[in-house]
């Protein structure tokens, strides 16, 4: 049984990093990471929380929920609102694949822009739901 999950984060931040419009938004390359480092720039985008469970349907696959969360210090929510627009238009029916496992389906099912506490910054999550299979 491969690792559906490593390999579902793996083609994700990869397929993100190569994707011509959040380089525009987060840098080149791309500020997207599992975790930000300590001298993060700003905007950037992280991997939050991720759930996986079997497909009911035998050997159907693996079903994934993930989070990303967008951190700006923009005066407002634009570049947020931004950066999640792109995330959705880059993985909606992603080809994504790793390690043996790819993607059957990826589409995003909830979008959230807010303001941080004290109104410094602005975040964004973006969740998504695939199911991935063994090639």
């Amino acid at each position: 049984m491969r690792d559906h999950e490593s390999a579902l984060q793996k083609a994700l931040i990869a397929h993100l990093r190569a994707d011509a419009t959040l380089k525009a938004l987060l840098g080149d390359p791309a500020r997207i990471w599992d975790q930000a480092p300590r001298d993060a720039g700003w905007p950037n985008l992280t991997v939050g929380r991720s759930e996986s469970s079997p497909v009911p349907a035998a050997d159907c696959g693996i079903e994934h929920r993930i989070s990303l969360r967008c951190a700006s210090r923009f005066d407002g929510v634009e570049e947020a609102k931004a950066v999640c627009a792109a995330v959705r238009a880059a993985l909606h029916e992603a080809p994504l694949e790793a390690d043996g496992v790819r993607a059957v389906s990826v589409r995003t099912t909830f979008v959230d822009v807010f303001r941080g506490q004290g109104q410094r910054s602005t975040w964004g999550v973006v969740r998504l739901r695939a199911v991935t299979e063994e090639i």
